[in-house]
């Protein structure tokens, strides 16, 4: 049993507990609940499941139905007043609908059918795991043909030299990775069994009490106890709060989305009114409370259905035969993986283990595929083709005699190593020590390479499409203008406001020296119109948003409020600084919770409280947020909404001087909202008040019922209070970086929710177009005819001007003209978007790829930017200050916008560059040592014998050879400063000219001509010892292959001298070692100098070529010699 606790209100007029917060929610945050149906209804039949939608934030209901003893207590001023049900029988009974019943607080076995809530996050089991990992391993061509190869070798008529020598490296690279899988998967199952093995209180009705109950035994139904920092082990509906009488409460989700902010949810106002004297766990009858929660169904088809993105429900409790109904929405839960932030709470559970919003949105990632890596596929491809041919050559040569298909596939296994084993380790490693490079790096401190199969990308990009707000700009938010209609307001004039609102002040300490009988509102007209109307216009300012006052100290009285360290928190940065801005002119948010406000003149000493009758939050359909509040000093009651000027001027009086003020705010690249309200009587508002309470109240299309009923009573002749103009700065090096990337030859998009002409402003600004750029707008075409003639348009628009088009516009050439708009729209060097939303950023990014068949890299900092981020070819995703959604749905993070230039100019560069050289010489190896077998078996009368054993073959690709080549990875052909210097080096790269098939060419005539000659030369000078060929051929490769690797560097390192000395001395030792080699013949003179000449002749002629090669077609960046 829980011991009794003193209640305590988390926020009071008297004191505030003190709690250091970040935001505390997010308007663009994708939960959703979604519904499908279902023809079964009854408790448990079918699973049940919280489920999100990318592509929509509208607020999802379901529906609770609570009981209660005769003898409860129902003391609660925020209990909602009786409603009558509604008629609509599908509302009511959830067996028409696709609703499940949760029994709450019942007994264990009525919920055996409950999902289980553990935890298994293991990619395999103990029985699956080496079968898994073998399966996963030889889907790949490469590894299931080497499996044939070796495996052939258990049958005599097919093997050749060495068994060990075919199997060993196979299972050296299956070792590796086995034992990598096997760690990784272990700590996976440590974390599961720590998480599932964590203890709550769970009440419980066949015990009388509570029970400790790991998180793995909880089940759908179970009413548990979450104290303050404990994890949420499943997804909750929040019952009641214990520690704040409003239902209030704050949670962290960085665990779920990565967002660091606080984000505020509430009680079902249903439960949190029992028992207002008692705590709520210390009432005898909570183990006898019955209640159910309808909640809507899952099926495989749930995350897509978009349907069921607005599922919709109601509430209802009934006492002493009366039944109060209320609708519960997404602010009433908190999903699996939170963590309850303040005080403590009950909650019951209504989705468990792969059910829950975070099992449903867990999916696998798009593997993403380089360019690079589909060059070495092809490659690869070619080269089994030139195994084929070898194989075939020299049985057609040897005239198909006898088994000649027998004899044929022991040439291929002989010619093997054409296709080396070893590319795709050597080329894994270098990917990784490319990411610790990026991640090591000092000038782009907090980079993180999450994707680490993409490094090579970074150096073959042509197209940049960026978000604007936090990525171009600082998302750090400043108020700097406010235009009421006849006068414009600056920073340098803000000090007239705060005048009018002392002279306000005035009236009002006047008016609250009158008596009692003659304060009334009418008295108000007798103040200076003026002033009166800058507090109302401040007042709407100060009233309308959804931020939250927090505090860094505790145990402050309000009347200490002006040395309070006061921080506000909330999704929206514009809200901030707009609540600043009233908080320095002199009326200061002070107090909020989801029923009040309360706001205090810090310079004056009055206070305000205000109550929050509804609230109409912001989504990205609708452009635009609002309130209805009460004045508790006079009763009044007014609407408040703030929005965009294109959804404003729609729901507004019309006035003359609105649009053209936004225009003039937007060319100086301000952030602009045009707020407006209007006055409602309390006969009008209750009636509005009915209408809505009756749409909550629907189980299906309820956002949809609540919309039509606000835009009904609420939004129409609003008056026009101003316009606020808020400040982004650009972030630091946005310019040097922006104008880097253009001169590399990049193609740059900027895709923004902002007007077009704060986005021109921001592009001029930012250098994302040239200095005497034009633009070409395309605004507000809605009909498909006028959009092809602005499209035919294009066709004569110079490729130098900025192509700016607005979100309608956009749309339209998305669903009528998507190949032409693409087509014409890469030919201009900078494109903007503006008003553009998630949904469209993504379709862009995947239109680029699949039309241009070009590479594209995606920037962005929200949670409205990870649709485009995953879906392009490289996502960077930049830590900021809406939270670390984007970073940890990027393939890299970064910290700042200015970082990307040397990402791609410095590290692009030289991970494509040294990864083409690698897997050139890692192919050239395997290449050289088959020719030689080649021309061996031609010599020997076309015999399918191994020209040199096992050992050696498998010590020539590992330790003879493997570190020098494997050092080609710190090579840089040229230095830092000179690829930042001249960023026109970039353009090279996009050409592929360092990994394709003429180089792929090169590199096969340079194998021929070097494994031809040393045979050749081995033969003819060593005739008189031919004992000895093998070791004088194989001593002879081993120089040529060590002398090759130097000569492809452009910088020697230490580590390349160490690699080169220890791989000789390696060999050497193994001479003394291994049986093939006759150390009295190996220590002559005879057999040193003519093994030098041999190198010597293979080596000199192709290096006498290239420098002449390069002689006459030089590199770009030898020219800056």
């Amino acid at each position: 049993m829980y011991t009794k606790k003193q209640k305590s209100s988390r926020f009071t007029k008297d004191g505030y507990e003190a709690y250091n917060l970040t935001t505390f929610s997010r308007s663009r945050s994708p939960s959703h609940l979604n519904t499908t149906e279902s023809p079964n209804s009854s408790l448990f039949e079918s699973p049940v499941s919280f489920s999100t939608s990318p592509r929509n934030s509208a607020l999802n209901k379901s529906l609770l139905n609570v009981q209660f003893p005769e003898d409860s207590e129902l003391d609660d001023p925020l209990s909602p007043s009786t409603i009558p049900p509604d008629n609509d029988a599908e509302d009511h009974d959830p067996s028409t609908s696709d609703l499940c019943k949760i029994k709450l607080n019942s007994p264990l076995k009525s919920r055996k059918d409950s999902p289980s809530n553990s935890i298994d996050n293991r990619k395999y089991n103990p029985i699956t795991f080496l079968p898994h990992v073998l399966y996963d391993q030889f889907k790949y061509f490469l590894n299931l043909y080497f499996l044939l190869v070796a495996l052939s070798q258990i049958f005599p008529v097919f093997r050749v030299g060495y068994t060990l020598s075919y199997f060993g490296p196979l299972v050296f690279v299956l070792a590796v990775t086995i034992v990598q899988e096997w760690y990784d998967d272990h700590l996976r199952f440590k974390r599961d069994k720590q998480l599932n093995n964590e203890k709550y209180k769970v009440l419980s009705k066949e015990f009388h009490g509570s029970i400790q109950t790991p998180s793995k035994n909880l089940t759908v139904g179970d009413i548990i106890y979450i104290s303050k920092n404990q994890r949420i082990p499943a997804d909750l509906l929040i019952l009641k709060t214990l520690n704040d009488d409003s239902g209030s409460c704050f949670i962290r989700t960085d665990q779920l989305d990565g967002e660091t902010d606080w984000k505020l949810r509430a009680a079902v106002p249903l439960t949190q009114a029992v028992a207002s004297e008692l705590d709520f766990l210390d009432l005898d009858d909570i183990y006898s409370f019955n209640g159910s929660v309808y909640i809507h169904n899952v099926s495989p088809d749930t995350l897509s259905n978009n349907k069921s993105s607005q599922a919709t429900g109601q509430s209802s409790i009934e006492f002493n035969n009366t039944t109060q109904s209320q609708g519960i929405d997404i602010n009433n839960t908190i999903w699996k993986d939170c963590t309850l932030a303040s005080g403590s709470a009950l909650g019951v559970i209504i989705y468990a283990g792969k059910q829950t919003r975070s099992s449903l949105n867990s999916s696998s990632s798009r593997l993403k595929i380089g360019l690079f890596d589909i060059d070495v596929n092809f490659i690869t491809k070619i080269l089994f083709a030139v195994t084929l041919s070898m194989s075939f050559l020299l049985v057609l040569l040897d005239g198909f005699r006898g088994s000649w298909f027998i004899t044929m596939f022991r040439f291929i296994i002989l010619f093997s190593s054409i296709i080396p084993i070893g590319l795709r380790v050597n080329l894994e490693m270098g990917k990784n020590y490319y990411g610790r490079q990026i991640q090591n790096d000092k000038e782009i401190e907090g980079a993180i390479v999450r994707t680490s199969s993409i490094p090579e990308e970074l150096g073959r990009l042509e197209y940049i499409l960026t978000d604007k707000t936090g990525t171009l700009t600082c998302n750090e938010m400043e108020m700097i203008r406010l235009h009421t209609g006849n006068i414009s307001y600056s920073l340098e004039t803000m000090d007239e406001i705060t005048s009018l609102l002392h002279a306000f002040k005035n009236n009002l300490e006047s008016h609250d020296r009158q008596s009692s009988a003659d304060k009334s509102t009418a008295s108000f007209s007798k103040f200076n119109a003026k002033a009166v109307d800058m507090f109302k216009l401040v007042e709407a300012l100060a009233l309308c948003h959804n931020v939250t006052p927090t505090f860094m100290y505790s145990g402050l009285e309000s009347q200490d409020l002006t040395n309070l360290d006061l921080e506000y928190s909330a999704s929206s940065p514009d809200e901030i600084a707009i609540v600043e801005w009233a908080k320095s002119v002199g009326l200061t948010l002070a107090h909020r919770s989801p029923n009040t406000l309360f706001i205090k003149t810090s310079l004056y000493g009055h206070e305000f409280d205000y109550e929050i009758l509804v609230n109409i939050p912001f989504t990205s359909e609708s452009k635009r947020m609002g309130v209805v509040v009460k004045n508790c000093s006079t009763g009044s009651i007014e609407f408040i909404m703030k929005g965009a000027d294109s959804v404003m001027r729609e729901i507004t009086v019309s006035n003359d001087w609105v649009d053209e003020e936004v225009s003039n705010m937007a060319r100086e690249g301000l952030r602009t909202l045009v707020v407006a309200k209007k006055s409602l009587s309390h006969e009008y508002y209750s009636k509005f008040k009915t209408a809505l309470e009756a749409a909550k109240l629907k189980i299906h299309d309820r956002q949809a019922s609540i919309n039509r009923v606000v835009s009904e009573y609420l939004e129409f002749d609003l008056h026009v209070l101003c316009v606020t103009g808020v400040e982004d700065k650009l972030q630091e090096g946005v310019q040097s970086t922006l104008e880097l990337v253009r001169n590399a030859g990049f193609k740059v998009w900027m895709l923004t929710g902002d007007k077009i002409e704060t986005a021109i402003c921001i592009a001029i600004s930012s250098k994302l177009v040239g200095k005497n750029a034009r633009f070409h707008v395309i605004r507000d075409v809605a009909d498909p005819m006028d959009l092809k003639q602005e499209l035919d348009i294009l066709l004569n628009v110079p490729v130098t001007t900025c192509l700016v088009i607005d979100g309608t516009s956009l749309q339209l050439c998305l669903d009528a003209f998507p190949d032409l708009f693409i087509s014409l729209a890469t030919r201009f060097a900078s494109v903007v978007c503006s008003r553009c939303s998630p949904t469209q950023k993504g379709e862009v990014v995947t239109l680029v790829q699949k039309k241009t068949n070009k590479r594209v890299a995606a920037i962005g900092d929200g949670g409205n930017d990870v649709g485009m981020i995953q879906l392009a070819n490289v996502g960077i995703g930049l830590s900021g200050r809406e939270g670390q959604q984007a970073s940890l749905a990027s393939d890299i993070a970064l910290v700042k916008f200015s970082h990307l230039a040397r990402l791609l100019l410095w590290h692009g560069r030289n991970s494509y560059k040294r990864s083409c050289k690698l897997s050139q010489f890692v192919i050239h190896r395997g290449l050289i040592i088959s020719v030689m077998q080649f021309m061996f078996s031609i010599l020997f009368y076309y015999a399918p014998i191994p020209l040199f054993d096992g050992m050696l073959v498998v010590g020539y690709t590992t330790v003879y050879t493997m570190f020098p080549v494997f050092l080609l990875v710190l090579d840089t052909d040229i230095s830092e400063t000179v690829a930042m210097t001249y960023p026109e080096l970039y353009k090279d790269l996009r050409k592929g000219r360092n990994f394709n098939f003429k180089t792929f060419l090169i590199w096969l005539l340079t194998s021929v001509y070097q494994g031809t000659i040393i045979v050749i030369l081995a033969l003819y000078f060593f005739k008189p010892e031919f004992i000895h060929i093998v070791s004088i051929m194989f001593t002879s490769l081993i120089i040529n292959e060590l002398a090759m690797v130097l000569v492809q560097l452009h910088f020697i390192t230490f580590w390349m001298v160490y690699a080169q000395i220890g791989s000789l001395c390696i060999y050497l030792l193994s001479m003394f070692i291994l049986p093939t080699f006759d150390m009295e013949f190996i220590l002559s003179w005879t057999f040193l100098y003519k093994v030098l000449a041999i190198s010597a002749v293979s080596w000199v002629p192709v290096q006498f070529v290239k420098v002449i090669a390069t002689l006459l077609s030089p590199s770009s960046h030898s020219k800056l010699d």
